[in-house]
């Protein structure tokens, strides 16, 4: 018959070996929830960039709130059922201190008209917002197609007013849209002049968002801000690279942001404006 000494030091090994046990499926628990939280990230990651610069819903699910200047203006999930995403640029304030333009004008073509751009043209686009001026080299040689596009419609103030929809400060600037919803389009799509499947996309470059499927650029654009080399099933048209606007790309980057129904903290809370276009060919 074991001693009372024996028992203890029997049930005392028992006790450790079950708190072992409990231990060893904890840390089990843990390296599950690890490894489906970063499946998650490696999954969704590339997924929410690519929907950034495919455009789409941008109506907030949550209520958000932007104080400027003593002005206060708050957001409902309600107000967005009932306006365009314009509407909701224009109730809110300007970033920059600046003035709200005038509305961009409704405007549909049935395709670019021909600009007369030559291949080694040295094409630039001025592009004066809230904040300040944006200058941007285009490229016809790289996509004529895309460049005469995006001339014609700058010519035709199509993005006059328009709203710079969506800033996303370690990724892109995108805009182009005068709707500010992030699927609009001139009333046509450019065919798809890609480079090499693989491209990557490098700070300053300038290339058309698309919805994912071939032919389907229309207007938007986007301004890469960080080294990347968007981890992306598809190809985006570059046309053009950034040339300087440092200040300016700067100050958009500081506006205050609000999450969009997709989850991406990327919606202006101040309004930045595209005001005018100005294209110099030479």
């Amino acid at each position: 018959m074991p001693t009372d000494k024996r028992q203890r030091q029997k049930e005392n090994r028992a006790a450790r070996l079950e708190l072992e046990r409990k231990a060893a499926t904890r840390a089990g628990r843990i390296r599950t929830v690890r490894n489906i939280t970063v499946l998650v990230a490696v999954v969704l990651g590339p997924l929410l960039l690519f929907s950034f610069l495919s455009g789409g819903d941008d109506e907030p699910e949550a209520t958000t709130t932007s104080t400027t200047a003593g002005t206060t203006t708050t957001t409902t999930p309600e107000q967005a059922a009932t306006a365009t995403n314009y509407e909701l640029f224009a109730g809110q304030p300007t970033a920059c201190g600046a003035t709200q333009p005038p509305a961009p004008a409704d405007l549909t073509f049935e395709a670019a008209e021909d600009q007369a751009i030559a291949a080694d043209a040295t094409v630039t686009a001025v592009l004066t917002t809230s904040c300040g001026d944006i200058t941007l080299e285009l490229d016809p040689s790289l996509a004529p197609e895309t460049v005469n596009s995006f001339v014609f419609l700058a010519r035709q103030g199509y993005f006059d007013g328009s709203p710079i929809h969506r800033v996303f400060p370690s990724f892109v600037i995108q805009a182009g849209d005068p709707t500010g919803v992030g699927n609009g389009n001139p009333g046509y799509f450019l065919p798809d002049e890609f480079e090499e499947f693989g491209t990557t996309y490098d700070i300053g470059d300038v290339a058309m968002a698309n919805s994912s499927t071939p032919g389907s650029s229309g207007s938007q654009f986007f301004i890469v801000l960080e080294e990347n080399n968007l981890h992306l099933s598809f190809q985006f048209i570059k046309f053009g690279r950034l040339v300087g606007s440092e200040d300016v790309i700067d100050a958009i980057k500081a506006v205050p942001l609000g999450y969009n129904s997709g989850g991406e903290q990327s919606r202006p809370l101040e309004s930045v404006y595209i005001e005018s276009v100005a294209i110099t060919v030479g």
